[in-house]
């Protein structure tokens, strides 16, 4: 905090012997040698939900934070209610812990440059607005807001750059103290340049040129005495030392504003990187309908966040070496900006959905059952540790996401299951096959309760195929639809093992009764 004092006394006092350009520059310059730590917020909106640009932003300050050893902040824009959501920030907070993206100051830790909470840090805002409006860089407009917005909506039905007249910028005194004293309601503006060309320099998008022409006199506070967001934005990020501003590439047209706010202020401004949007395979605007789009979703469908990270860190990054799985630590160690592609990415569900069952597969099994009980206890299955360990090993192949498990096992919960249409229907057509089904019965009833296992029923099946002189999938196809009403699935002798004796032997009779039943009618 001392140090962005101490930048912000020093450029004041600069400020009555350097041009307005001359100061910019000396700025940018000073900037690169003042900064002694990286330093990266985060700084969402608290609307609910965390969505998967947020997430992906969220995730490059952090990884190129941790890269430089440097600090990772989280702060909170809530001055702007049509911004704010009912659900506030603790989803964010949620969402970014369960991603395990560790924040180092926060709202909900503190830090040496709190508040971080913009709602928290009302008073700075006014004091930096007045430091501008008694400077001569600002100046207070009492036009109405409506009749403003309607001049813009005018503007651009006629196909005019909608902005300011700059009418209260030329007011006298005198004028406006009489519109103070009478009550008049007013905002605070820039006294932005009428001509010429503002330069951004940006980390990944090389050099950016913006007309002043196009930014006319922005507002910083408005007349409610709410700050505006490029206002609030560059104040916190310069008392907070922020050494770089890594957002959305829609910030994009923030910036050029914001550097003229810091130059009337004589705050150094810090270095800025705008990553590239996330689209839709169609190259639309990303929504539900192309997949999940927040984090809860994610969650709530079974993708891990290690796989989370992995894929998000590959919109718009490329690891050195080309590979695409990766631990958040290795990329951590090869992080950097100048691997990110300034062009859109494309999101892709199917992707997703591999990365996170590659990593499902590479779990411990333990760990796997860990986080597949949720899911099954939401569907009401209950089983013993032991038994889930045996549960998830047959079906840890079979599934890309862990709210599929309920629907990979629940033949094992479930007792009165359907059968598969079409198998049933194939099935049914084959002549002798109840009375089968009735031998294969005959051939596990001599194996002991105890003894019920893979090997025993394997040599059980294969001796009685022999004996019929069939082929052994001759009877595996119908008694897998028996015991389990599909047609595909795991190794059917371990599904028998895992239902035991009593289990396998009572679903046998079933299909066969059902059979036999369907052709008499």
């Amino acid at each position: 905090m001392n140090r962005a004092l101490a930048a912000h006394r020093g450029a004041s006092k600069l400020r009555g012997l350097i041009p307005g350009a001359k100061l910019l520059a000396a700025c940018l310059k000073k900037a690169v040698t003042h900064v002694e730590q990286v330093r990266v917020r985060f700084a969402p909106s608290p609307t609910g939900e965390l969505h998967v640009g947020n997430a992906r932003t969220a995730l490059f300050c952090w990884l190129f934070a941790r890269s430089r050893q440097g600090r990772f902040i989280l702060r909170i824009e809530d001055t702007d209610p049509e911004r704010t959501g009912r659900g506030g920030e603790t989803p964010i907070l949620e969402g970014l812990a369960w991603l395990g993206m560790e924040w180092d100051e926060g709202p909900d830790r503190g830090g040496p440059v709190g508040p971080y909470r913009q709602s928290e840090r009302l008073a700075l805002y006014h004091q930096y607005g007045r430091q501008i409006l008694h400077s001569g860089r600002g100046y207070p407009c009492f036009c109405d807001p409506a009749v403003l917005a309607g001049r813009r909506a005018g503007a651009r039905e006629g196909g005019r750059v909608p902005g300011y007249d700059r009418k209260c910028r030329d007011r006298g005194e005198e004028e406006r103290a009489q519109l103070r004293t009478a009550g008049k309601p007013h905002a605070l503006r820039l006294k932005a340049p009428t001509g010429g060309h503002i330069v951004v320099e940006d980390g990944i998008r090389g050099t950016v040129r913006f007309s002043h022409e196009d930014l006319d006199d922005f507002i910083l506070v408005r007349s409610d005495g709410r700050p505006t967001y490029n206002f609030a934005c560059a104040v916190d990020d310069h008392l907070m030392e922020i050494s770089h501003v890594i957002r959305g590439e829609e910030h994009l047209s923030n910036t050029p504003r914001q550097l003229l706010i810091y130059e009337a202020l004589g705050f150094p401004p810090p270095r800025f990187a705008h990553l590239p949007m996330i689209l839709a395979p169609d190259r639309s605007k990303l929504s539900k309908r192309h997949g999940a789009t927040s984090l809860q979703e994610y969650r709530e469908q079974g993708y891990l966040p290690e796989a989370l990270i992995n894929y998000l860190t590959l919109l718009g990054w490329s690891h050195p070496d080309g590979v695409e799985i990766f631990s958040p630590a290795e990329a951590i160690a090869h992080f950097s900006l100048d691997r990110v592609s300034p062009s859109s990415s494309v999101y892709d569900d199917g992707k997703i959905t591999w990365l996170n069952g590659h990593y499902l597969r590479a779990l411990p099994l333990d760990e796997l059952a860990r986080r597949a009980r949720p899911f099954l206890l939401a569907r009401g299955y209950d089983p013993e540790e032991a038994r889930l360990l045996a549960l998830m090993a047959v079906v840890r192949d079979r599934i890309a996401r862990l709210n599929e498990a309920p629907d990979a096992l629940d033949y094992f919960f479930e007792t009165d299951f359907p059968y598969d249409e079409e198998g049933f229907a194939r099935h049914l057509g084959r002549d002798g096959l109840p009375d089968l089904l009735d031998a294969c019965r005959g051939a596990l009833a001599p194996i002991p309760a105890g003894d019920f296992n893979v090997v025993a029923i394997e040599a059980a099946y294969r001796s009685l195929a022999a004996e019929r002189g069939i082929r052994a999938a001759d009877i595996i196809h119908p008694t897998r639809l028996a015991v389990s009403g599909r047609t595909a699935g795991p190794g059917l002798f371990d599904i028998m093992a895992l239902l035991g004796k009593e289990t396998t032997l009572r679903r046998i009779d079933r299909l066969a009764r059902a059979l036999r039943s369907a052709r008499r009618s």
